[in-house]
């Protein structure tokens, strides 16, 4: 139940962070040329496109582990570079940044969450583990009635 209300909420925040950044592109894209981004605009709308799109898998619950990560990959330089609260002079705008700063770390932990979430379901490495502890089992019968 939680799972189907958290992960469109959380999707939701990132389409809505790619909309707005595909419209606000050229703030963007300075931001990332101030931090030496090479192609900046390119990389501005990959990020936000990816915003887009992996929120919009999110949301719909299609591949959310995947989604999650792709999402984490553009929180981290986006909070970095969109939020450096402690390059601000003026103290408003400083508490501004901070706050953004602070919202993008917990969905950063909430995408986190979503990465190592399974669903209630095995991890392919607990299901690889088991598969090859039956196989051990039923190969040893197997050996013991041949013997």
């Amino acid at each position: 139940m939680i799972r189907r209300l958290a992960r469109p909420l959380i999707g939701a925040a990132f389409v809505g962070a790619g909309v707005e950044g595909l419209r606000d592109i050229d703030r963007r894209s300075e931001r990332a040329r101030a931090y030496g981004v090479g192609q900046p605009v390119t990389v501005s709308r990959a990020v936000a496109g990816t915003q887009i799109g992996a929120g919009l898998l999110l949301a719909a619950n299609r591949f959310p582990r995947l989604a999650a990560f792709a999402l984490v990959l553009t929180v981290v330089p986006d909070a970095a570079t969109g939020h450096a609260f402690w390059a601000e002079k003026d103290s408003d705008a400083k508490r501004t940044q901070r706050s953004l700063f602070t919202r993008d770390v917990g969905l950063l932990g909430g995408l986190l969450v979503a990465t190592a979430d399974t669903g209630g379901r095995e991890s392919v490495p607990h299901r690889a583990a088991r598969a090859s502890r039956q196989a051990r089992k039923a190969a040893a019968k197997q050996a013991q009635r041949l013997s």
